[in-house]
């Protein structure tokens, strides 16, 4: 629910000229920030005339505005143009910055250009938004002109909006677009765009998402060692490292995911083929070997092509805003699907409060809740365990699904939706989810 709150300040006139500040709290959660402020701009004075009146307006009053973030720096300064203002972490009226609406001490900066001899009374309301979950549709693995990609970062923001999608990562090879460029493409376009860089080296891909710098030296190693340094540091500035296609028979990953750190597989990278039905072994094998490692999907995307679209396939991902943070977040939980089109199947799962990503115990009774959407006729919903694979229905004709299926064990269970795509060829994934899990 909205928090509103009202805020007045009075200036004396022996303030004109003068620069002040009101603070206020910006409460956790806040997923949006809005600001109204009014005050006595003009007096009218009325002269009557003959065949009439005439009503003279003298402006009294003139007070800017500003906003100051919990870190001191300036987010934005509009004078006294706008008397409305809007802000989040992806957009902002203009004059102000997209930001995180990071909890603490913000303040209004009061500029007090004129002032009635009397003073002024200026209200400000004030409306946090808070953050819930919601769902956004978006590809994290992307490639612009700042590697081998044809399209600068703004033209992909541009065709991202176009294809349906919430978010976009751009991951060029091992070269980073600046998160300050990004905000401001994204404040233009409403698409969140997520900073990120795809380690390429020989032996192996990983994307290093939401920092602007995951590490220090140059990108290329010459040793395990020395590669391994790269992915602790990324890991120590806070980057969600994902290991990309990594049973690709011409660009896979060859270090020993024991030995480095990271915190989810690509198992699906742009279309359906044989490697990444490997890849999504591999992920299987991971889970029934107890690891929790949440799986995503990229389009890996450089340019369209008969085998190639942006988002294709892409991420959807329960997060608690569109901010670059709570999507990686959400990632990082798990909380997400991989479906192969932004038009794809959607999926909601939970077991309990549990959903996509979570752990519970188990007990005798739980069972998994499934709710399928943007289903063609023909296709088949299964429930993936570590032990086998149950197919629980077919659609008969477009539409949508509610099922439970109990889990009658310890493990983890996860969803996948497959669809013939063309007449003569084998069904192939339409929709794969992360897990659920049931602890001892």
């Amino acid at each position: 629910m909205t928090e509103n709150k009202t805020l007045t300040f009075i200036i004396p006139h022996e303030l004109e000229g003068s620069y002040l500040t009101l603070p206020f709290d910006m409460p956790e959660n806040t997923a949006e920030f809005a600001l109204n402020y009014h005050y006595p701009n003009f007096q009218e004075e009325t002269e009557q005339l003959t065949h009439g009146t005439f009503t003279a307006r003298h402006r009294i009053n003139t007070i800017d505005l500003g906003l100051i973030g919990p870190d001191g720096m300036q987010v934005g300064a509009s004078g006294s143009d706008k008397h409305s203002i809007r802000l989040s972490a992806t957009s902002a009226t203009p004059g102000y910055t997209p930001r995180e609406l990071t909890p603490g001490s913000w303040q209004i900066l009061i500029g007090a250009y004129k002032v009635a001899p009397e003073g002024v009374t200026v209200t400000y309301e004030l409306s946090f938004m808070p953050k819930e979950q919601r769902l956004l549709v978006g590809d994290i693995h992307t490639h612009t002109t700042g590697s081998d990609g044809v399209l600068s970062p703004q033209e992909l923001a541009t065709h991202a909006k176009r294809h349906g999608l919430d978010f976009l990562a751009i991951t060029d090879h091992n070269q980073i677009t600046p998160s300050e460029t990004l905000q401001r493409i994204s404040a233009t376009t409403g698409i969140t765009l997520i900073p990120g860089i795809e380690w390429t080296h020989y032996q192996g891909h990983a994307n290093f998402l939401g920092v602007d710098q995951p590490y220090d030296a140059p990108f290329f190693t010459h040793t395990n060692e020395e590669s391994q340094s790269r992915f602790t540091s990324a890991r120590e500035r806070g980057a969600l490292i994902v290991i990309n296609h990594p049973c690709d028979d011409s660009c896979g990953f060859h270090y020993d995911l024991n030995t480095v750190p990271f915190d989810c597989i690509e198992i699906w990278n742009g279309p359906m083929r044989e490697s990444n039905l490997r890849a999504v072994g591999l992920w299987q094998s991971l889970l029934a070997s107890g690891k929790k490692i949440p799986a995503v999907g990229g389009s890996d995307y450089h340019r369209d092509n008969l085998f190639q679209i942006l988002g294709g396939p892409c991420m959807g991902v329960y997060a608690r805003s569109d901010s670059p943070q709570d999507i990686l977040t959400a990632i990082r939980q798990g909380h997400s699907f991989i479906t192969f089109a932004s038009n794809g199947p959607r999926l909601e799962m939970n077991a309990g409060d549990a959903k996509m990503g979570d752990s519970l115990l188990w007990k005798a009774g739980h069972s998994l809740h499934i709710s399928a959407k943007g289903l063609n006729k023909g296709d088949i919903l299964r429930v993936v365990t570590a032990e086998d694979t149950f197919d629980l229905f077919q659609a008969t004709s477009e539409g949508e699904v509610e099922l439970d299926f109990p889990i009658e064990k310890p493990g983890f269970a996860r969803v996948e939706i497959y669809r013939s795509f063309l007449p003569g060829i084998p069904p192939l994934p339409a929709l794969i989810s992360n897990p659920i899990y049931f602890d001892q």
